[in-house]
C-alpha cells in the first residue's frame, strides 16, 4: 500500500500560515511528522484546516513541553500515541519523540509513525538517538521515524539511527537534499528513516518559492510502500 509521509519543522506556526497550509495541500501527504509545533491551539487549527487527525504531547506542567506531533488522515487513523521524553535534555529545551500507532480504517495494516527533534549538542543527540532506538526495537510493526535531527548525514547520531533504519533520501532521493535554512538551503538536517516492512519509492525536498515563507526549514516528502505483513 502506498503511503506519502512528510516531515517538517514548522517553527511554532510563526511564519506565513497561509503559505504553510497551501504548501501542505500541494504535498498531499497521508501522514505529517511535525517539529516545533508551538501552541496546541495553532496545531489543532492547522490539522482541522487540512482535515488531519492529530497526536501531540500530553500536558507536562511544570516541565516545559517538547513540541512534536504526528498528523494522519483517512484512510489512516491514530489508534494510540505516547511521548517518550529523553533523559539528559537541557531543562529549558527538553527533547522527546512522539510515537503514534496508525491503523488502516476497517482493520488490517498497522505501523508506527515517530516524530523526533534532536538537540544542538552532539553528545545529547547521540544519547537520545540510542534512547529512541531502544523503544523502536520493542515495536512489532514497521516504523517510520522523521524529524529535525540538527545533524548532517555524516554525524554520529545519524550514524547510530541508520544502523537500524534506512535513510529514505539515501535510497531514493531526487534533486537537492538540503533543508535548512529554507530561503537558501545549505544543510541536510531533516530526515525520514524507515524500518524493514517499507520500501522507499521516492524522496524529495519541495523547491517552490512559498516553501521559504512557511518556515525556516523545508519539508522532506517521501513515498513509501507498506509491504504485506
Amino acid at each position: 500500500m502506498r503511503i506519502r509521509v512528510a516531515v517538517h519543522n514548522v517553527r511554532g506556526f510563526r511564519d506565513d500560515r497561509s503559505a504553510l497550509e497551501e504548501l501542505h495541500r500541494s504535498i498531499d501527504a497521508d501522514v505529517l511528522l511535525l517539529n516545533e509545533t508551538g501552541p496546541r491551539s495553532k496545531l489543532r487549527r492547522f490539522a482541522r484546516t487540512l482535515d488531519y487527525r492529530v497526536a501531540h504531547d500530553a500536558r507536562s506542567f511544570p516541565r516545559r513541553r517538547a513540541k512534536d506531533a504526528v498528523l494522519a488522515r483517512a484512510p489512516w487513523r491514530i489508534a494510540e500515541h505516547r511521548q517518550q521524553r529523553f533523559s539528559g535534555s537541557a531543562p529549558l529545551y527538553p527533547r522527546a519523540a512522539l510515537f503514534a500507532r496508525l491503523e488502516l480504517e476497517g482493520g488490517g495494516s498497522t505501523w508506527w509513525a515517530v516524530s523526533m527533534h534532536l538537540g544542538l549538542r552532539p553528545t545529547e543527540r547521540i544519547a537520545h538517538a540510542e534512547q529512541v532506538l531502544g523503544s523502536i526495537r520493542g515495536l512489532r510493526s514497521p516504523v517510520v521515524l522523521g524529524g529535525d535531527l540538527n545533524e548532517l548525514p555524516d554525524g554520529a547520531a545519524v550514524a547510530r539511527l541508520t544502523r537500524w533504519l534506512h535513510d529514505a533520501w539515501a535510497v531514493a532521493g531526487e534533486g537537492p537534499a538540503e533543508t535548512f535554512p529554507a530561503r537558501d538551503p545549505s544543510a541536510r538536517i531533516d530526515y525520514v528513516l524507515v524500518s524493514q516492512g517499507f520500501s522507499v519509492e521516492g524522496a524529495s525536498v519541495p523547491r517552490d518559492p512559498m516553501v521559504a515563507r512557511s518556515s525556516d526549514h523545508r519539508p522532506v516528502v517521501v513515498d513509501l510502500e507498506l509491504r504485506d505483513a
